[in-house]
């Protein structure tokens, strides 16, 4: 059972308002626009927590170094 406040029911809540605002209009890019959406806030919030230590921010991603590098130069957070 998925919990009142966990990320996917407020991620469902966000895109069932989405395409009742599309009102029958064609949707596109979503799934890119779903990534962008979260992970913007998701890098921000995981380097402040790290002070800043990209290794660190990494292991918690789960993801490259490199890679993380990468994504915060994307989105313009180094």
């Amino acid at each position: 059972m998925t919990e009142p406040n966990a990320i996917s029911v407020v991620v469902r809540k966000a895109l069932e308002d989405y395409f009742t605002r599309l009102d029958g209009e064609k949707a596109s890019g979503v799934y890119s626009m779903v990534l962008k959406s979260v992970e913007r806030p998701m890098l921000e919030i995981v380097m402040e927590k790290t002070n800043g230590k990209q290794t660190l921010a990494a292991e918690i991603l789960g993801i490259n170094r490199n890679t993380l590098r990468r994504k915060l130069s994307d989105y313009d957070l180094l």
